[in-house]
C-alpha cells in the first residue's frame, strides 16, 4: 500500500471537466499558429566587503548605495587528461553535511544579507502575492480516498497546517464502512514540530493492515529514516534504519521488510537489505548490492503482491531481479537481465508478466509474458505495438485490463485496453495542450483506474476510468478559491527551430487582461532533460501573473521525452546544446509572432537551471530576467568528480568527460559556469538550499560571485540561499509560496508592474 497526495472532491458531471471550449490560439492577424582585478576577502568569519554598485531595481536612496558582497579568489588548479582549468571560487565547496566552516557561512550570510536588503523594497507586492496564492489554497482539503486491501486511504489538510495528515477507514472497493471511525495513521504536523525540515516520504501498511511502515527526511538531503508503528496500540516499535532510500516493502507474512540503504556521501543507492521485525538492524540480512555504480537501484511490489522487484536502472540499460514475497529468504533471481541498449519495464500481474520496453521499439511497446518464461523472447505477445507519433510512458495493469500512458505531440493521454491487446479506448480532451497522470491505483483488484487531469488553466481533476466501459467519473475539482475558469485560456504553439523542427510550447493568459498585440510581458519556462517530459499542468501562483497581464509559456523542449524517445535523445550527450538552442528559438518566436513584447522573463530549476545559466551565456540579451533554481551550472567539474554525490550516475546523460576528450571539450563549450564572459546579463534571481544534496550550494554560489566579477552590466544578481533546505526547497506548503512569490515580485519590478 502506497499514500500520496492526490486531492478530492464529490462527484460532478463529466461534462463540467472535460467538455472545455476548443482554442483558436491569438495571434497579432487573428489568425492560429501553424505549427582579474583586486577583490575584497571573506574570510576568517569577517563579512564581505561592497563592490559596485547594482543596476536600479531598487529606486530608494538607501537602496540605491546597496553594493554587493565580493568573495576573495583563490586560484584552484581542476586537473582532468585533458587539459586544467582554474576555478577562483573552488573555496567556496565543503562537503561537510553537518557544518560549513565559518568563512564559507560569513560569505553566504552576507549574500542572504544583500539579496534581502535589494528585495526589501518588494516585500509589500511579495506579501500581496503569497496572500493571493494562499487564499486560492482550500485550507482544509482532502484527497479521494484510494481503496486498498480491505481499506480506503487518504490524507487530509487541516486549515493553518502546513502537513497533512494520512489516515484510512475499512470498507470495501464499494465503498467505506461508516460503522466504524477512521483510523489517525499518521499526525505529520505533530510530527514535525521542531523541525526546520521535514517530510513523510511513503508510507507502507504491512498485508495484514496491522503495523505501517514510513520513511522520513528532517534534512532535505534525500537521506531516510524508515520507522514503525503497530496500529492496533498505536505504539511506535523499536526497529528503525538510518541512511537509507524512502522505499520500504513487506514480506507476505509482514513479519520483515526490504530496504535500500544509501551511501551516507554519495547519496548513491546501496544494498537491498532485508529487515526482520523485532531483530538487531545489525543482524539484517543483505539481499544484493549492484557492483555498477552507474545504475540505480529500486524496489517496488508486484500489482500481484508475488514478488519484489528489484531493478538496476541505467538510462541506457536496466535489470530486474525477483525475490518471492513468500520466500522472503529466497535469494534475488534474475528474471530480466541487462542488454546494451535495452530498457524492459516490468510488472508481473493476473498470473503473467507485463512489459513495457524499448527493444525493437524505439518509442517502446507493451508485450505479455508467461510467468515461468519472461526472459524467452520467443514467448512474448505484443499487444500495443509501437508507433513513430506516439510513445509507450508508462502503464498499470490490473487483474481485469490495463491503463498505458501514452505521449503524442507533447500531451499525455491514457488508453485503456484488455490483456489480450487491441486499440482499447483512449480518455478524450479537449484542450490544445494539456496533462493526464495516474493517481493512486493501489489495489489491482479495482475495477477502474485513477487518473488525474489538468491543465495550464484547468485545476487538477481526479476521475475515475471503468476499466471494462471506459465510462468516467470525476470524484473531486480541486477547489482553488476564487478562480474562474472561463475567465482564462490556453492554447499550443509550434515555434520553428534553427535546425527545422517544430518546438511545442503550450500557453496560458488571462482573456481580459491579456491581448495578443506585441504589448505583454511573458514568463517562459523549461526543463529539457533525463528524457522527463514538462507537462502543462495548472500553476495557481501563475494565475497572480496572468491577472496582472503576464503570458505563462512552457517550452517542451529537447533533452525532455515531450515528443517521443528522438526528442530525448536529441538533446543530450552530444546534443545536449539543441536544448538551449530550442529554448531561445521558442523565446524569439513567439517574441516576433507578436505574443510578447521585449520584457521576457525565464525561468527554470535544476537541471532547468543549466539550461537557463547556458540560455544567459547564448542569448541573454533575448531576455529581461531570469530565475534559476538550485542550478546544475558547474556541470563540468561535477561530471569529472566521483566524490560529488549522483555523479556516477549521470555519465550516461551528459557524457564522462574523464574518459572522452570528446565529451570533456563538449561539457566545456556549454557548461554555464565556464562559459561566463564580460559582456552584459539580463537581472537574475539564483536560489538554492544550503543542504542541497542534488546540486550543491557551492554552484550557484560560485557562478553569482564570478558572474558579478565578469559582467559589463548594472543589473541585479541576487543570491537567495534557504539554510535549512534541501533540492526540494522548503517542505511546508505554505513555506513554499514564499520562493514563488519572490521570484514573481522580482520579475514584476523588472516588467515595471507595481501592483
Amino acid at each position: 500500500m502506497r499514500i500520496r497526495a492526490i486531492v478530492s472532491h464529490a462527484a460532478v458531471p463529466v461534462a463540467v471537466v472535460l467538455s472545455v471550449l476548443a482554442v483558436t490560439a491569438c495571434s497579432p492577424t487573428g489568425a492560429g499558429h501553424a505549427g582579474s582585478a583586486t577583490t575584497a576577502s571573506v574570510e576568517s568569519g569577517k563579512a564581505a566587503e561592497p563592490s559596485e554598485p547594482p543596476a536600479a531595481m531598487h529606486k530608494s536612496a538607501a537602496a540605491s548605495v546597496l553594493k554587493p558582497p565580493v568573495a576573495r579568489q583563490e586560484a584552484f588548479v581542476i586537473k582532468s587528461p585533458f587539459g586544467d582549468r582554474t576555478d577562483e571560487y573552488y573555496w567556496l565547496r565543503n562537503d561537510n553535511s553537518e557544518k560549513k566552516p565559518d568563512a564559507i557561512m560569513a560569505y553566504l550570510n552576507a549574500e542572504q544579507a544583500y539579496t534581502e536588503a535589494m528585495m526589501a523594497r518588494l516585500v509589500p507586492l511579495q506579501e500581496t502575492l503569497v496572500k493571493e496564492i494562499r487564499g486560492r489554497i482550500k485550507e482544509d482539503d482532502s484527497t479521494v480516498p484510494a481503496f486498498d486491501h480491505g481499506y480506503w486511504y487518504w490524507t487530509r489538510f487541516d486549515a493553518g497546517a502546513e502537513y497533512p495528515i494520512y489516515m484510512r477507514r475499512r470498507g470495501t472497493p464499494a465503498a467505506q464502512d461508516e460503522s466504524v471511525q477512521p483510523e489517525l495513521l499518521l499526525d505529520v504536523p505533530a510530527m514535525a514540530k521542531g523541525e526546520d525540515y521535514f517530510r513523510v516520504t511513503e508510507i507502507s501498511a504491512s498485508p495484514d493492515g496491522m503495523i505501517l511502515a514510513w520513511s522520513q527526511d528532517v534534512t532535505g538531503r534525500r537521506m531516510h529514516t524508515i520507522h514503525f508503528k503497530d496500529l492496533r496500540t498505536g505504539a511506535m516499535l523499536p526497529d528503525h534504519m538510518e541512511g537509507t532510500l524512502e522505499s520500504v516493502e513487506w514480506s507476505a507474512d509482514g513479519k520483515s521488510v526490504f530496504y535500500i540503504r544509501q551511501d551516507p556521501v554519495l547519496l548513491q543507492s546501496g544494498p537491498v537489505y532485508r529487515h526482520v521485525l523485532g531483530t538487531p538492524v545489525a543482524s539484517d540480512t543483505l539481499v544484493y548490492d549492484e557492483p555498477d555504480k552507474t545504475l540505480f537501484t529500486e524496489i517496488s511490489t508486484s500489482r500481484s503482491d508475488k514478488y519484489l522487484l528489484i531493478t538496476m536502472e541505467g538510462y541506457d540499460t536496466n535489470e530486474l531481479r525477483v525475490v518471492p514475497l513468500d520466500r522472503p529468504d529466497a535469494p534475488a533471481a534474475v528474471v530480466f537481465p541487462r542488454r546494451p541498449d535495452v530498457r524492459n519495464y516490468v510488472d508481473h500481474c493476473a498470473g503473467k508478466w507485463l512489459i513495457r520496453t524499448n527493444e525493437g521499439a524505439r518509442n517502446f511497446r507493451l508485450a505479455v509474458a508467461p510467468e515461468s518464461a519472461p526472459d524467452v523472447r520467443a514467448g512474448w505477445i505484443t499487444i500495443l505495438p509501437q508507433r513513430a507519433d506516439a510513445s509507450v510512458d508508462d502503464a498499470v495493469a490490473f487483474n481485469s485490463g490495463i491503463a498505458v500512458l501514452e505521449r503524442v505531440d507533447a500531451n499525455p493521454r491514457v488508453r485503456i485496453m484488455p490483456w489480450s491487446g487491441g486499440d482499447g479506448t483512449v480518455v478524450p480532451a479537449d484542450e490544445s495542450a494539456y496533462a493526464m497522470t495516474f493517481g493512486e491505483n493501489m489495489d489491482a483488484a479495482n475495477t477502474s483506474v485513477r487518473i488525474g487531469y489538468t491543465s495550464m488553466v484547468t485545476p487538477r481533476t481526479t476521475i475515475d476510468v471503468d476499466l471494462a466501459t471506459a465510462a468516467r467519473t470525476v470524484r473531486k475539482v480541486q477547489p482553488v478559491i476564487g478562480y474562474e475558469r472561463a475567465k482564462y485560456e490556453t492554447a499550443r504553439a509550434w515555434a520553428p527551430s534553427r535546425d527545422g523542427k517544430r518546438i511545442p510550447v503550450s500557453l496560458s493568459w488571462r482573456k481580459d487582461a491579456y491581448a495578443c498585440d506585441g504589448k505583454h510581458a511573458m514568463r517562459i519556462e523549461g526543463y529539457g532533460a533525463y528524457g522527463l517530459p514538462t507537462d502543462a499542468e495548472f500553476d495557481s501562483a501563475a494565475v497572480s501573473l496572468m491577472d496582472r497581464g503576464f503570458l505563462i509559456a512552457v517550452a517542451h523542449i529537447r533533452g525532455g521525452a515531450d515528443m517521443g524517445q528522438d526528442w530525448y535523445e536529441d538533446g543530450r550527450l552530444m546534443h545536449k546544446k539543441n536544448s538551449f538552442n530550442d529554448f531561445v528559438d521558442a523565446t524569439d518566436f513567439l517574441r516576433h509572432d507578436g505574443w510578447c513584447d521585449g520584457r521576457i522573463f525565464a525561468t527554470g530549476g535544476s537541471a532547468g537551471g543549466l539550461l537557463m545559466g547556458a540560455v544567459a551565456n547564448q542569448a541573454g540579451s533575448h531576455y529581461k530576467g531570469i530565475g534559476l533554481h538550485v542550478p546544475f551550472v558547474d556541470a563540468l567539474t561535477t561530471m569529472l568528480d566521483e566524490t560529488i554525490p549522483l555523479t556516477t550516475n549521470e555519465w550516461t546523460q551528459w557524457g564522462n568527460p574523464k574518459e572522452s576528450k570528446e565529451a570533456y571539450e563538449y561539457i566545456l563549450s556549454y557548461s554555464p559556469y565556464d562559459n561566463l564572459a564580460a559582456k552584459d546579463y539580463p537581472a537574475m534571481l539564483v536560489t538554492t538550499g544550503l543542504w542541497d544534496s542534488q546540486v550543491q550550494y557551492y554552484e550557484p554560489a560560485k557562478f553569482v560571485a564570478r558572474l558579478r566579477r565578469l559582467r559589463t552590466d548594472s543589473n541585479p544578481f541576487l543570491l537567495h540561499i534557504n539554510m535549512e533546505a534541501g533540492h526540494g526547497g522548503k517542505s511546508g506548503r505554505f513555506e513554499r509560496l514564499q520562493q514563488a512569490a519572490r521570484e514573481q515580485a522580482f520579475f514584476l519590478d523588472l516588467a515595471g508592474v507595481d501592483r
